[in-house]
């Protein structure tokens, strides 16, 4: 971070505080904005000079706290907690009060902003939509947006032009990428076209506008996938097949997007700003062994290498830089395929992994066909692999070297599902998540468990319920 010196600090409020307008007989300036004059902070007959000395000192000390609450420094004060530059690097987001401190300094600041007096001879140097906090710049002033919660970039979004555009273009969140910045929330489907997010820093659930769509698509078999600063969900209406996406940069559904080949019961997973979807079947019910690799920055679909094997009903993931498709039904037989393979985005090319899918429960496996059971549940944290087996309620974990699963613990006790249908099992960040409930006639509970691995055996804590009529019909996770 950059280091501001209290004296340039001072200068700057006493050059900000000269730029002001002067006070009149009806009103008066204080560094908050516009104050009454009968609400003035001036008490007890004091003249207009002590008044202006009193100004100046207040806006110094908020010039001096808004440097400080955004995390920039001057040479005499550290960092917060004492951080170092190599914790700095991968520090999690301001706390939940220095965030909403952060959020009122910002709407503080841009009240003085828009009494700035325009200089004409710069032009569009000193335009709104380039001062952003006039005080510090642009660079700094995006720097220290990027450290904010995405939480209040609502509001920051509402504070002025210059913010909303910094928001609502994704620069912020380009910039969070670069700088190892990143906050990872749960979307889900209870209901046939609602969506809800849910932060798990806050604890704070959101409900997303409502999709607009036929009734077709409202009654097909969906999927979901997050990727970049989208949420996209694939469906079918009539015969074609579409992709809904939603935008948190807008807050908004659109609709109109279509993949080079049409397909559904696909695997899918997102890195960054990309992702790739691999098999389904089409139309017809053909399966297929196509895969497509979508960039979100530029909205376009890119046809890949197929696979080695056609599949559907198939989970993936990306580990280690690769993008891995397990389990799926394939052509050659109704049983679930045990193979597993992976796309190298380097080499462009698959490899075939025997016997990577995790094991079915054999009594599971005899009471319930390949097709009524769910994909493989299957996550990645810190490019270690895990499985949820719904049957046995066991959690599983890859051994990358052997091409063994072995159990590590239980799931949470009341993760119940219909064969893995209605339950959800992500990563998000360095945890995994289980997202699911107990069901009764009367409705049921959608609990949201979860378990940071590296620490001994799973211990699930139950970290947000809700009550929920649903099963999670779809569920994706975004970090950004």
């Amino acid at each position: 971070m950059f280091k501001i010196s209290e004296e340039l600090a001072m200068q700057e409020g006493e050059r900000i505080s000269k730029e002001l307008p002067k006070p009149d007989s009806e009103q008066m300036y204080n560094s908050f904005g516009v104050i009454d004059n009968n609400k003035c902070l001036l008490e007890g007959g004091e003249d207009l000079a002590t008044g202006e000395q009193v100004s100046k000192e207040l806006l110094k000390q908020e010039v001096e706290w808004m440097y400080n609450s955004i995390g920039v420094t001057d040479n005499k004060r550290p960092l917060e907690d004492r951080e170092d530059s190599a914790a700095r690097k991968t520090a999690k987001p301001l706390e939940i009060n220095g965030k909403e401190e952060t959020v009122k300094g910002l709407h503080d600041l841009s009240l003085v902003q828009t009494e700035q007096p325009v200089d004409q001879n710069h032009g569009d140097h000193h335009s709104e939509s380039n001062l952003l906090i006039y005080q510090l710049g642009r660079d700094m002033s995006i720097n220290c947006l990027a450290h904010c919660s995405r939480s209040d970039y609502g509001a920051i979004a509402a504070l002025n032009k210059a913010f909303r555009s910094v928001v609502r273009s994704g620069e912020l969140y380009r910039l969070r990428r670069l700088m190892g910045i990143a906050e990872h929330w749960v979307y889900f489907s209870c209901n046939l076209l609602e969506w809800e997010a849910f932060d798990p820093i806050r604890h704070k659930w959101m409900h997303l506008p409502r999709m607009t769509s036929n009734e077709c698509f409202m009654c097909s078999d969906k999927e979901s996938l997050a990727v970049g600063t989208e949420l996209l969900v694939f469906g079918k209406e009539i015969i074609s097949h579409v992709i809904y996406r939603y935008s948190i940069l807008t807050n908004t559904w659109s609709s109109g997007m279509s993949m080079n080949q049409g397909r559904c019961l696909f695997g899918s997973a997102s890195l960054g700003e990309i992702a790739i979807l691999a098999g389904g079947c089409d139309s017809c019910g053909n399966i297929l062994s196509s895969a497509e690799l979508y960039d979100s920055l530029t909205g376009t679909w890119v046809t890949i290498p197929s696979m080695r094997k056609a599949r559907k009903m198939c989970s993936a993931v990306f580990m280690d830089g690769k993008f891995y498709v397990v389990g799926g039904i394939g052509t050659e037989t109704p049983n679930m395929l045990t193979c597993g393979e992976f796309y190298d985005l380097k080499t462009r090319s698959w490899t075939v992994i025997p016997n990577m899918c995790p094991p079915r429960n054999r009594q599971a496996a005899i009471t319930t066909s390949a097709g009524s059971g769910a994909p493989p549940l299957i996550a990645v944290v810190k490019n270690e692999l895990y499985a949820a087996d719904y049957a046995q309620q066991e959690l599983k974990k890859y051994d990358k070297r052997t091409n063994v699963w072995t159990t590590i613990g239980r799931l949470p006790e009341r993760a119940d599902s219909m064969n893995g249908w209605g339950l959800a099992f992500k990563a998000c960040g360095d945890m995994l998540i289980v997202i699911g409930g107990p069901r009764n006639f009367g409705g049921g509970m959608i609990e949201l468990n979860v378990w940071v691995p590296g620490e001994g055996p799973p211990v699930w804590n139950l970290l947000a319920a809700k009550p929920s009529a649903s099963f999670v019909y779809n569920c994706a996770v975004m970090g950004c």
